[in-house]
């Protein structure tokens, strides 16, 4: 199968890149630079030319593939907003040209936060929902347009160079000289390595039927004290805790994330697709072995 991907050089992307292409399909990976394009080259994919405002390069990449993975998104918390409608915009440009057409179309979605229970696929995720993005929605219409549709909801993504939103937490402690979390830190968030996410993605393209969702998770719920610990070991900087009206100052735009509770099962991924989490370094151990001193 020939796979359009976007962001197809980021951290996740270059792993779904390399599984891909170990599994014998074809990649045409978006890149909006040289190095990007080199990167591609490199690992054995065909490089398109584009980026994620640029709709025709969308269009035609999408036209010319058998499928494609959507992994690309401006990582910009400063203007949320904006930057997921960007993301809608890119969807329905794909999604237009694969209309009809019966070919797979796996867009990346976040997990939805569910205090008191776990959440699981078969959850839809509220239309009011205040931090969703809007790919899980924008992309379900096209699952009556004759594209076949999934959603791989990603929790923290991981390996010993990042952590997701961990990573942003690690900068913070960095900079203010104190690892922090909210309350009494039992609030949890699921993870995954990068390297189990990259087939899942795999998988959705060849078996996914459409309106299909997914959940990358290996790991159901870290608890955020023991995550600020390991950052605080790694930086050698004091371990606190915030208050939740403390939060938003000391965290800024992530207050919000850092004291959510948002547990999440993959007990149906991993029974639909056969997937199954297969690296033994969970989110604290890859924190453990970083290399702090290169940060």
């Amino acid at each position: 199968m020939r796979v359009f991907v976007t962001g197809a050089t980021g951290f996740i992307g270059s792993a779904v890149v390399q599984d891909l292409l170990r599994a014998g399909h074809t990649v045409l990976g978006l890149s909006r630079s040289d190095a990007g394009a080199e990167a591609l080259a490199s690992a054995g994919a065909e490089v398109h030319r584009g980026d994620l405002e640029d709709l025709d390069s969308l269009r035609s990449g999408a036209a010319a593939s058998d499928g494609v993975i959507h992994l690309g998104f401006v990582h910009d918390f400063s203007r949320f907003q904006e930057v997921c409608q960007i993301d809608k915009r890119a969807i329905e440009a794909m999604g237009d040209e694969l209309a009809g057409s019966n070919r797979p179309l796996v867009v990346t979605s976040g997990l939805f936060l569910s205090p008191g229970s776990v959440a699981t696929e078969d959850v839809e995720i509220p239309a009011n929902y205040p931090i969703a993005r809007v790919s899980e929605q924008t992309a379900s219409q096209f699952a009556a347009r004759g594209v076949r549709v999934s959603v791989v909801r990603l929790p923290q993504v991981h390996d010993t160079r990042k952590q997701g939103l961990v990573t942003y937490l690690i900068a913070s402690a960095r900079e203010k000289g104190v690892s922090a979390y909210v309350g009494d830190g039992l609030n949890r968030w699921p993870a995954v390595h990068v390297l189990d996410a990259a087939p899942l993605y795999r998988l959705a393209l060849e078996k996914g039927p459409a309106g299909a969702r997914y959940h990358a998770v290996a790991e159901e719920g870290v608890p955020l004290r023991e995550i600020a610990e390991a950052i605080g070991r790694g930086l050698k900087v004091p371990v606190v805790s915030k208050s939740p009206e403390e939060a938003a100052g000391h965290f800024g735009l992530l207050g919000f994330f850092v004291g959510a509770d948002g547990p999440a099962s993959s007990a149906l991924t991993q029974e639909r697709l056969g997937w199954r989490p297969t690296q033994k370094a969970g989110m604290i151990e890859d924190l453990d072995n970083m290399d702090w001193s290169g940060e």
